[in-house]
């Protein structure tokens, strides 16, 4: 059955005509609502919402930043290994060089031992004395020792080794 005409179709427009010709109608319509009829901008009130995502964006940014300074910045204290030697009664005496940013500050370095399957086999700390950079110690170990190496340095001295 044929549709009848409508009063749109006997105009002789289309509803792809009427679309366009709201078209600027709508258009205005979205330019007084974002800034109203005195052509002053309406107050946004996602604004307060940008702000604080950009202040929590920069104090985020800056705890991340020192705590990578913190942890990958170069160590205050640091120590190379130079020699081991074997010695006898599952011992071994290792010999280090010691560099700090501050020479004249008392250090502490703990060095160990490892077996052949690679476990820590011993461990020692041992006192930096102000201006020493090279030290030597013997580690004691539970079985034979097959290697020694450093564990790591620092400035924070444990009370038994600070004491006379």
């Amino acid at each position: 059955m044929p549709e009848e005409p409508t009063s749109d179709d006997a105009a002789g427009t289309t509803p792809a005509a009427d679309a366009a010709a709201a078209g600027p109608q709508r258009a205005r319509d979205r330019l007084a609502d974002r800034y109203g009829t005195g052509g002053k901008p309406k107050p946004r009130h996602r604004r307060w919402q940008v702000w604080t995502f950009t202040a929590i964006a920069l104090v985020a940014s800056g705890i991340a930043a020192y705590v990578g300074y913190q942890n990958l910045a170069g160590a205050p204290i640091d120590a190379q290994r130079v020699t081991y030697d074997e010695r006898p009664g599952d011992a071994m005496e290792i010999t280090i060089d010691v560099s700090r940013n501050d020479p004249d500050r008392k250090g502490v370095c703990i060095v160990r031992t490892r077996n052949q399957s690679g476990q820590e086999s011993g461990r020692k700390e041992i006192l930096v004395a102000p201006g020493q950079g090279r030290v030597s110690t013997v580690i004691r170990s539970i079985d034979r020792p097959v290697t020694a190496d450093i564990y790591g340095c620092s400035y924070d001295i444990p009370q038994y080794l600070s004491s006379p």
